[in-house]
């Protein structure tokens, strides 16, 4: 290999893989192989792998049927785990003016899931937890925190008290991403609490750097899938039972959740709206007049 010539890694794909790829990222054809059906395990530089992972990442929400979303998904899973195992330090090859940093949120206990991938640059805890409330469609009405490495993060004014005979929670406003990722840019995981009545817990799940988009803005709702839950219902198992109640018009709870909140469609979810909550953000409570 020539010092200007890139490595390259092997990536094993389908030929139903394959063709997807092509048809997104044409100058990539003469390497796929696509006279065969068969797998086939190919070699690409990492530029190659996060040039795919995009792709298909962003061509997820128009994919025309659920088997083309599978594959998408499979080839951006397939490509991210071989960056990840191949790409050791890519955080720092990425300039921090146009590094892009994309979570995965997951609420806990919920099936079929609910869940929200976002790309955000650079941003303290704060305005992350801000993404996700906007992104999720939560409405910020009752307190959050962050547990990351079993240390709590949150906003010291509003979970101050309670603290006075403990240890006291890290600053979420002073805190930025880039302090907690880890340096080699290796993917993790760490918990989202909101509402402690409810006890909403979501898992987010840091997927890596990537480069940002010239010409796009961010933050950025890049996916997700199904409708956030209604403030104040009960948690997961109060969510459960609305679910039941508001599917069956006899059930004799039915009318009551329809008073409280009217028509309620779990599948629902616009990738586009959540972006577009996420860019106006969440008012700043510390800003209003109490009187």
């Amino acid at each position: 290999m020539s010092k200007t010539e890139k490595p390259t890694f092997r990536l094993r794909l389908t030929g139903a893989q394959r063709k997807v790829i092509a048809g997104l990222l044409p100058g990539l054809r003469p390497r796929l192989i696509l006279d065969q059906a068969n797998q086939r395990t190919l070699p690409f530089t990492l530029d190659d792998m996060k040039e795919i992972a995009q792709a298909c990442r962003a061509a997820v929400p128009k994919a025309p049927t659920g088997m083309q979303r599978n594959s998408l998904r499979h080839v951006v899973d397939a490509a991210e785990k071989a960056i990840e195992k191949f790409g050791k330090g890519k955080i720092h090859r990425i300039p921090a003016s146009e590094r892009l940093y994309q979570f995965k949120i997951t609420l806990k206990d919920i099936k079929p899931p609910i869940w929200r991938r976002i790309q955000s640059k650079d941003c303290t805890l704060d305005t992350l937890h801000e993404h996700i409330q906007t992104s999720m469609g939560w409405t910020n009405s009752h307190l959050h925190q962050f547990k990351i490495n079993d240390v709590i993060y949150g906003d010291p004014q509003l979970l101050y008290e309670g603290w006075e005979d403990e240890t006291p929670p890290v600053n979420s406003l002073r805190t930025r991403i880039s302090k907690i990722a880890p340096e080699d840019g290796k993917r993790f995981r760490f918990t989202y609490e909101y509402d402690y009545g409810d006890g909403w817990e979501h898992e987010v799940f840091f997927e890596g750097c990537l480069r940002a988009e010239k010409g796009v803005r961010y933050p950025l709702c890049v996916e997700g899938e199904r409708a956030c839950p209604p403030e104040d219902v009960g948690g997961s198992y109060g969510y459960q039972e609305y679910l039941e109640a508001m599917a069956d018009p006899k059930h004799e709870e039915h009318e009551s959740w329809m008073e409280w909140r009217g028509p309620f469609d779990p599948e629902a979810f616009d990738a586009g709206v959540a972006t577009k909550r996420m860019r106006r953000g969440l008012p700043d409570w510390r800003e209003e007049e109490w009187i």
